[in-house]
């Protein structure tokens, strides 16, 4: 652990003494403030957070110190292979001592000896540079990703960086909030923290502003908040005391860099490929050695070992794209940003793969496939039914009629109208407000904000007179309501309480009914009547909130009929006596609340379909609105029915529950339970789901989830934490444009994945049969000694530097040929590189073999075709034909990596769409024509100019691996239309 008690290094200062030595909990929370220099109606100013920002450091856990720029590029040296080039690079040393030290015609330098180190250095390069874009990309999701925490500054509520917090904040709490430092609460309202994380607590603990009377543990410490612990209930703020490993599970936690991140599952089946085919290569080095032994012997000794063993050593190197892992991490990072771009936060780059994956997209309704601007257009009251004008959050409109007719004053509807509408305002916790630019900003729910926005237009606050709120019984999603006792200023201080919910739910609650300024019994047919109407509302897609109220007749809490007390006299929580407060009530009304319906989505939900994607609507809303909205956007058939929560607790078992799942696609009135039963079902018949959510209740199952979604703008911070994935717009066309990019991401990997390892096997198979067919091609003749190579070992090593990295980089963000959305989802148990794949890369590899050897041989006396030499010794042959040789292979890999930019598709299709692979293949152009006629690298890589005619030759020869790619994917597209499979 980090000692921060004097960190000089940073600047940082401690944050002991800041209370001098007094214990929050024990101390009245006015005295904390005054210690911590604050005001709680006020808080922080902006220039003081920042000063005790500088001060004190980020609320953040202390880690490791960053690794050195140094030690990252020396990293890029330890593995394996890079061994076995140091060990090939000690071998040719070996090899041009013994010439020098034997007076033979050694060269004056030792080339291949300079080369590799060159070739490792900026293999180095390459890798540590892709690692730093990698960690960049990392570092920009985190920052996107970064939690959230609402504080009090210069008299308003802003939402701040949770690391930005500082020691005397006030913090804002609210159901779903994670808490970000350690505080002492000043004030509360049904309170409840999960303190599990700290304390091992596995019930909520309920939390009150009252001063302790001696010291207690942490789990007793009802008076204070603390750092990563989770509000489940109610509203409250805190004055913050500790902030980053001042806090207490900063004394209790470990480095940070103790934990190691865990490889993917793709990058683990990634690396068991490089073991795979790294021992293969092995062998195959191996077989070259005594093949070498057998068919040409080692005459000159030790010059034809040594040479033996730098070839069979190089080609190990060569034929492993070491740079495998870098390239994979690169390319899902850049993929990963790009999703950002369009709205939708991966926190995990593992999670790229599963989306791809997904069978199954469970979904909110409200905001998710809908706008989320929840606005009141309906006030039906005993008397009648109105309708409100204006659209969104703007608080612009007026009450007329049905028929579009203004209302009387005098009329009861209108006084009804009017009581109905501000008790659902004065009920509760929404606010609307103005920015600096003149566009209103929402806080809270949207439902509830939308009876702030409909008191406003009509001015509805007039009817109930001048409330203070005194209490609040808190809505839950198994209560379905909220209660808030205020107190009227304009009645000497009397309390009634307002309440609002599910009218259904609500109806349970009242005995009477308010008829103009009459309030009379509530009868059968009243309630009946009312029923009709929420039906009726329901199937015209409004959701429907009951509004009801009682005066309590009292100015005192603790006077209420029925309220218990402690021995001092005081009224025990509240919340936890709605049966004494939510009883005897009188129905006021009730509102229509209609959330369109978002354009887009529609388009979306079929795009899912099309890509073999179930849409599954979950929502607490009525069953009638759930299936209007469905059918609207094309989830359900019209007149498609939906399963409610309690359908689904009547299931007998299991297995009735799984059938319903599997034909079902909207639920409505359902409790957060039953969303992770939902999830768990779905998973249970062999579905990968996505599962959104905004609400804390909804973390479970979006945790359990194998793709779990928060909304960004609604979703809490508990539920964002659960999350894989966040939707900055709340939006599900983001989902479906997110699990299209997650098919094109892997897509693209296993693009590179074809064409790094089809030329790397090609590489192997080039150097296999040069050496096996030596005698036949002509790369050996009668009378020769020494080992004679198809191609050197700096050649191999150029061919891997010149072709992996840009390449396949390129080939990593590749814009989409395959129309990925016309398949069915992947299973996550589907192999990366599958058995039609591997008969991919080794077809290529075998063109590509075949086409390089043919070209040397051209190039050779005593070959199997055209004797195209220029004369001269065998030596100068062989190099011209190595050079032959070697350019066919280089060119082929260019060609090989247009052709695999799409297993079925033609590589014509799209053919310049990738600027950036072009841009690759013509940096590799230039770089080998510079290998080529650059006098100083001819004596390097053992190269020598070639005329015009070699060059056609060369480009004919490598083309062959597009044609050749070109007839194997029509002949794949035959059969598998044949097999009645989409290309």
């Amino acid at each position: 652990m980090v000692d921060h008690t004097n960190d000089q290094s940073t600047g940082v200062q401690s944050q002991e003494g800041l209370l001098h030595d007094v214990d929050p909990s024990l101390t009245e929370a006015n005295e904390v403030a005054k210690a911590l220099d604050v005001d709680t109606n006020i808080g922080l100013s902006s220039a003081e957070a920042q000063r005790r920002l500088e001060k004190f450091g980020p609320n953040q856990l202390a880690s490791a110190p960053p690794v050195p720029k140094w030690k990252k590029f020396l990293a890029q040296f330890q593995d394996p292979l890079v061994y076995l080039l140091l060990a090939a690079t000690v071998i040719s040393l070996i090899a041009w001592f013994i010439e020098r030290s034997h007076g033979t015609a050694g060269e004056v330098l030792p080339f291949d000896a300079i080369v590799i180190i060159l070739i490792l250095i900026v293999n180095a390069v390459l890798g540590y540079i892709q690692e730093a874009r990698a960690e960049q990309a990392v570092e920009a999701l985190a920052q996107m990703t970064a939690p959230q925490t609402s504080v009090l500054r210069d008299g308003k509520i802003v939402h701040i960086n949770t690391a930005d917090v500082v020691p005397g904040d006030i913090v804002v709490l609210g159901e779903g909030d994670t808490v970000s430092a350690d505080g002492r609460l000043f004030a509360a309202a049904s309170l409840r923290i999960a303190e599990a994380s700290l304390t091992g607590e596995s019930v909520p603990v309920g939390k009150k502003p009252d001063t302790l009377d001696s010291a207690k543990a942490l789990g007793d410490r009802t008076n204070m908040i603390f750092n990563g612990t989770s509000v489940t209930q109610g509203t409250g703020r805190a004055i913050v005391t500790g902030t980053g490993m001042n806090t207490q599970v900063g004394k209790i936690a470990d480095m940070l860099s103790q934990t190691d991140d865990e490889d993917t599952p793709l990058q683990k089946e990634m690396t068991h490929v490089s073991k795979i085919l790294g021992i293969a290569v092995c062998i195959i080095a191996a077989v070259v050695l005594v093949a070498l032994f057998i068919t040409q012997g080692f005459h000159k000794m030790p010059d034809d070992l040594i040479d033996s063993l730098l070839l069979a050593v190089s080609l190990a190197v060569a034929a492993v794209p070491e740079g495998l892992a870098t390239i994979l991490t690169v390319v899902l990072a850049l993929g990963v940003q790009r999703m950002a771009k369009h709205n939708a936060i991966v926190k995990k780059l593992s999670s790229v793969e599963t989306l791809g994956s997904a069978s199954v997209i469970c979904s909110d309704k409200t905001g998710t496939l809908t706008r989320n601007e929840m606005t009141v257009e309906r006030i039906v009251t005993p008397s009648g039914e109105v309708q409100l004008t204006g659209t969104g959050y703007e608080p612009k409109g007026k009450m007329l009629g049905m028929g579009g007719a203004a209302i009387e004053e005098s009329a009861p509807v209108n006084a009804e109208a009017l009581r109905t509408i501000a008790v659902g305002a004065f009920a509760n916790d929404g606010d609307l407000r103005q920015n600096d630019a003149g566009q209103w900003e929402i806080v809270g729910d949207p439902t509830e904000v939308s009876l702030v926005v409909a008191s406003r237009k009509i001015k509805a606050e007039r009817a109930l007179g001048k409330l203070d709120r005194v209490a609040e019984v808190p809505f839950t999603s198994e209560r379905k309501r909220m209660a808030v006792i205020g107190k009227d200023s304009s009645d000497n201080g009397n309390l009634s309480v307002y309440a609002k919910g599910a009218p259904d739910v609500l109806l349970g609650y009242c005995t009477r009914i308010a008829v103009g300024d009459a309030v009379r019994p509530m009868t059968e047919g009243d309630r009946q009547e009312i029923l009709a109407t929420v039906e009726r509302l329901s199937g015209e897609a409004y959701r429907t909130l009951g509004e009801a109220y009682r005066p309590l007749g009292t100015t005192s809490l603790a006077d209420i009929p029925g309220i218990k007390t402690n021995a001092a006299g005081q009224v025990t929580d509240i919340s936890e006596q709605s049966d004494v407060i939510e009883r005897d009530l009188i129905w006021a009304g009730m509102v229509g609340i209609i959330d369109p319906p978002r354009t887009e989505v529609r388009d979306s939900v079929a795009e899912a379909h099309r890509a073999g994607i179930r849409t599954v609507m979950i929502t607490g809303d009525h069953p009638l609105t759930a299936a209007r909205i469905a059918s609207d956007l094309g989830i359900i058939e019209k007149g498609g029915k939906a399963l409610t929560g309690d359908q689904l607790d009547a299931m007998p078992d299991e297995a009735a529950f799984d059938k319903a799942t599997s034909e079902v696609s909207v639920y409505a009135r359902v409790a957060p339970e039953h969303k992770l039963k939902i999830v768990e079902s779905l998973q249970r018949q062999g579905n990968i789901a996505a599962m959104t959510g905004d609400g804390v209740n909804d973390a479970p199952a979006v945790k359990s989830a194998d793709i779990g979604v928060a909304m960004g703008i609604t979703g809490t911070e508990v539920t964002k934490e659960s999350a894989k994935m966040i939707l900055a717009d709340d939006n599900f066309s983001t989902i479906v444009a997110a699990v299209r990019e997650g098919r094109v991401i892997f897509d693209n990997i296993r693009k590179f994945l074809r064409y790094l390892l089809s030329s790397n096997v090609g590489e192997v198979f080039t150097v296999f049969g040069g050496v096996m067919l030596a005698g036949v091609l002509g790369i050996t003749q009668p009378g020769t000694t020494g080992v004679a190579v198809p191609l050197l070992a700096t050649q191999l090593l150029w061919i891997n530097l010149l072709t992996d990295a840009a390449p396949a980089l390129a080939m990593g963000v590749d814009p989409q040929t395959d129309d990925v959305m016309a398949r069915s989802p992947r299973k996550l148990t589907d192999r990366v590189i599958d058995r039609d794949m591997w008969i991919d890369i080794a077809f290529i590899g075998i063109i590509m073999a075949a086409v390089t050897l043919i070209g040397m041989d051209m190039h050779l006396e005593g070959g199997l075709f055209t004797d195209r030499s220029i004369g001269g010794t065998h030596e100068f042959q062989m190099i011209e034909a190595r050079t032959m040789g070697f350019t066919i292979l280089v060119f082929a890999q260019l060609f090989n990596a247009i052709a695999s930019r799409s297993a079925r598709q033609s590589a014509f299709v799209g053919l310049f769409s990738n600027k950036w692979l072009w841009g690759a293949i013509g940096l590799s152009v230039v770089l080998q024509l510079v290998v080529i006629y650059v006098p100083f690298l001819n004596s390097a890589f053992g190269t020598t100019p070639l005329g015009p005619w070699a060059w056609v030759e060369c480009i004919c020869l490598a083309a062959v691996v597009l044609i050749a790619s070109e007839i194997y994917k029509a002949i794949m597209r035959a059969i598998d239309r044949k097999r009645g499979i989409m290309a």
